[in-house]
Order: C-alpha cells, then structure tokens, then sequence
C-alpha cells in the first residue's frame, strides 16, 4: 500500500482500487522522482495520467502544487483517487477525468490550463508513447517550460523525440525507468 512521502500529507496511507490491475509507483521510485521535482513544485499544475490510486498527484498536491489532474479509463480507480485525496484532505485542489489515453487528453484542452509537469504511468504493455507525448503537445496541454514524465518498464526504448519534446533524462530503478521530456 503507498503512501504520501512528504509534504502536508506526510505519512497518509492511500488505498488501490479494488479489482483493478493497478501497479503503484514504488515509495522508492516516487521519493527519487519527488526529489528531482521539487524546485518546479510549488504552485505547479500537475497532470496524474494513468492515476490508479492518485499516489503521484497526490504527493505532488502534498509537496506544493497548486492543482492536480488525475485521469485514468477505470472508474475504480478514479473512486480509489477521490477516497485518498479526501484522506489526505487535498479533494480542494484535484479534478478527476474518466478517459480513454491518449486520445482522451484532447477533452482536457477545453476545461483545463496548461500543465506545467505531466506524469504517466501506464500500464507495462501500452505502446502509444509517441501518440501521448504528440497529444500533449500538439492540444498544448505543457506549459513551454513544461516537463513530462514516463514511468515506464526498462526494457521500453522511449523515442529521443516528438514534436517539441526532446528526450532530457532516464533514470532507472530496476525493472523500472523515468524518462524526462522537455
């Protein structure tokens, strides 16, 4: 079971929806991760895509970002996300989306701000990389300055570029590796 790292909410367990396969971030993972994101956290606009339990948008929102958006397809997850915010007591600063990815994300252009950071992490058999991070540009859901992340399995080639974005940084952390676009 996750839970929230650091920040307002330090210490909250969070929930996974119940009969959905969900893969949480590991603590370890998501630490590292906050870590390099910290300087661009307070007051950014966060995007959770892949939300499963809303742990990464939930920590974002904990450590200082002004708004987080979780999307997910499953609405087990989305319930699972509603329960730990109102936990965390961050529902204030959240919206939740039921969406197909990537082709979803166009609905977000019509309600929602450019993000400053994007987080994805879907599920190890997705393929669409380059359809997500082609959405996200081209519905100018990224701020210029924006960053997209990619939890993905380390076996997975990201593309070195697509569109705007280029390719900044991968760490890996066993079977699991964060790509940086910018």
């Amino acid at each position: 079971m996750p839970r929230v790292i650091a920040g307002l909410a330090k210490g909250i367990r969070l929930d996974a929806p119940e009969g959905a396969t969900v893969r949480p971030t590991l603590d370890r993972v998501r630490e590292s991760l906050f870590s390099i994101l910290m300087p661009r956290l307070p007051g950014a606009r966060f995007a959770d895509l892949f939300a499963g339990s809303g742990a990464n948008g939930i920590e974002a929102l904990s450590r200082g970002a002004a708004a987080a958006v979780f999307v997910d397809s499953d609405a087990r997850s989305l319930d699972s996300v509603q329960q730990n915010l109102a936990r965390a007591k961050l529902s204030a600063t959240a919206t939740q989306y039921q969406l197909r990815l990537p082709s979803g994300l166009t609905r977000l252009r019509k309600t929602e701000a450019p993000f400053d950071l994007v987080y994805a992490d879907p599920p190890f058999d997705f393929t669409s990389y380059d359809a997500l991070l082609e959405t996200l540009v081209s519905d100018e859901l990224l701020r210029p300055q924006g960053l997209v992340i990619i939890e993905h399995a380390s076996t997975v080639a990201m593309p070195g570029s697509v569109r705007s974005l280029t390719r900044q940084r991968q760490v890996t952390y066993g079977t699991v590796t964060l790509t940086f676009f910018a």
